[in-house]
């Protein structure tokens, strides 16, 4: 009796060792012909893009190296409200930039039944309004007493930009005398470089990852009321079909791992070179292997 009993049960484990192997043969082979079949229907993966430094340079990465792996890639450029709003309705396929808790809260509210959740790819955010160091001030709360220095006036970026939006309380909560001048992130940029080449003061709103903390001495002003809350993580949003239609790339962006070297180095090289693509794709060659890390 025993040992028929030993022969069952040795039975009974192979044919569950076999059941596990072909449910794991059949996951890989259905994640991998879902793949397949989007590269041989020629479909083409649509990134939503912001016009802003560090999601200018991951869209420009991500599009080389998917297009490297055989997928066609589209970037599709649009403010931040349409970007999520595109996502949610599966106009595009993923968004690589969203930040939370904080930044991009409402967004979330009103889209996160509609989204799938990636990452976070980049940990440990900044933004806030922002001053030269050279300029003798370091607190929000100090601004309506030097606002002849700034001319009254805050250089923004683009009025639908969450930044923007927390921008506005903050005039709202700490009673500033200023105007916020919505314009874009090269604009304010301008700005700032030709301010700071003369050592004027300058009140801008930015934000951390930017490759401006490397090339320029700046600091944030302390924000006592938490306006702009506290340090964030950065994911991708991808919408529904998404996991289904790309599983190969969704398992790379849940590799994708970044900091402020390696970030602050692909902003930097694309700034140097002065075009997205070819300065992504010179990153690259220089990080093949923290790449094919990501590409497994």
């Amino acid at each position: 009796m025993k040992t028929n009993y030993s022969k069952l049960m040795i039975l009974i484990l192979a044919a569950l060792m076999c059941f596990a192997f072909t449910a794991c043969a059949q996951n890989d082979a259905n994640e991998e012909s879902g793949g397949q079949a989007a590269k041989a229907n020629g479909e083409t993966l649509r990134i939503g893009l912001n016009n802003w430094a560090e999601n200018i340079a991951v869209c420009n990465m991500w599009k080389l190296l998917l297009e490297e792996k055989g997928y066609k890639v589209k970037l599709v450029n649009g403010e931040k409200a349409v970007v999520w709003s595109g996502v949610a309705q599966g106009d595009l396929d993923i968004a690589p930039e969203v930040w939370l808790p904080y930044t991009d809260e409402p967004f979330w509210e009103e889209y996160k039944d509609e989204l799938d959740k990636i990452g976070p790819w980049y940990e440990g955010t900044s933004l806030g309004l922002v001053v030269p160091s050279y300029v003798d001030i370091n607190s929000i709360e100090e601004l309506n007493d030097h606002k002849d220095k700034f001319d009254s006036k805050i250089v923004g970026i683009e009025e639908g930009a969450s930044l923007t939006r927390m921008t506005e309380e903050a005039i709202e909560e700490y009673g500033l005398d200023y105007q916020l001048i919505n314009s874009s992130e090269p604009a304010m940029m301008a700005n700032l470089e030709r301010e700071y080449k003369k050592e004027n003061p300058i009140l801008v709103t930015l934000w951390s990852p930017h490759w401006a903390f490397a090339d320029y001495d700046l600091k944030y002003l302390e924000d006592p009321k938490k306006v702009f809350g506290e340090a964030e993580d950065i994911f991708v949003i991808a919408n529904k079909d998404f996991k289904n239609n790309y599983p190969e790339v969704a398992k790379y962006l849940e590799n994708w791992k970044m900091d402020d070297q390696s970030l602050g180095s692909l902003m930097a090289v694309i700034n140097e070179v002065g075009d997205p693509a070819e300065g992504a794709k010179q990153w690259i060659e220089d990080n093949r292997d923290l790449v094919d890390e990501w590409l497994q």
